[in-house]
């Protein structure tokens, strides 16, 4: 298998494109990573002025999903990269569509953060918010590390997490449908909550997949649709007999 050396190549030029492009996509990492941070603030702490903020900055995160995909075009039509360059540029290219998704998920947040900022219904919910936001965060904070590290190991440890965030999402959602059943006059409110842990639990799953690119990246292997605790099995049987 081709080792990933990305500051290797005769032209230092090339060199520096690609690293602009890996620094790149950890600035729109940084700055969903703020977008949802603020997202979940707003919602636990029912701040409508920071949730009307949030609701309207996802224009930044596009742009950058544009700018970046445009160098990478570039550098495939100048270079013609091939082995570790390619699929770095591969790589990029999936990553940061989710980011993209990530940036929309955080706009949700702040959008229905917004709409519930009026009333203190979160509250009551604000325990099993919290618990399930954190999980959320360090899974996107560690998982934009682990690209920064192209750390393939620490990327399938943190993968498996999904399963605790799609566990407290569950019980979030049966509370919350429990609820519902008990006082369907708040179906609006309870629908929205549940909206915003749908869309936690969604750049859960968002993170995964930039956490399933790293390894792809370092180890050009595909592990989309396996089973990661399996994967990181036989990764690790794998590097001791190597």
């Amino acid at each position: 298998m081709d080792k990933l050396h990305l500051d290797q190549h005769i032209s230092q030029q090339f060199n520096q494109e690609l690293e602009d492009i890996r620094n790149r996509v950890l600035a729109m990492g940084g700055l969903v990573e703020q977008q949802v941070t603020n997202g979940l603030t707003a919602l636990l702490e029912n701040d409508g002025d920071l949730a009307e903020q949030v609701s309207r900055s996802d224009y930044e995160v596009n742009a950058m999903e544009v700018e970046i995909d445009e160098e990478c075009i570039q550098v495939l039509a100048r270079r013609a990269p091939t082995a570790s360059d390619l699929r770095l540029i591969v790589a990029v290219i999936k990553a940061i569509t989710d980011l993209e998704r990530i940036g929309d998920e955080a706009e949700k947040l702040g959008r229905f953060a917004a709409e519930l900022s009026s009333s203190n219904r979160t509250l009551e919910y604000r325990k099993e918010l919290r618990h399930l936001g954190g999980l959320v965060r360090s899974m996107l904070h560690d998982s934009l590390d682990a690209f920064a590290r192209l750390d393939a190991d620490a990327a399938l440890t943190i993968a498996q997490r999904d399963e605790d965030v799609n566990a407290e999402y569950e019980n979030l959602t049966r509370l919350l449908t429990t609820h519902l059943v008990e006082d369907p006059r708040r179906v609006t409110e309870i629908l929205k909550i549940t909206w915003c842990a749908r869309a936690l639990e969604r750049i859960g799953d968002h993170s995964v997949n930039i956490c399933e690119y790293v390894v792809y990246l370092v180890k050009g292997r595909d592990i989309r649709h396996t089973n990661i605790a399996s994967d990181h099995s036989s990764t690790d049987n794998n590097d001791e007999t190597s």
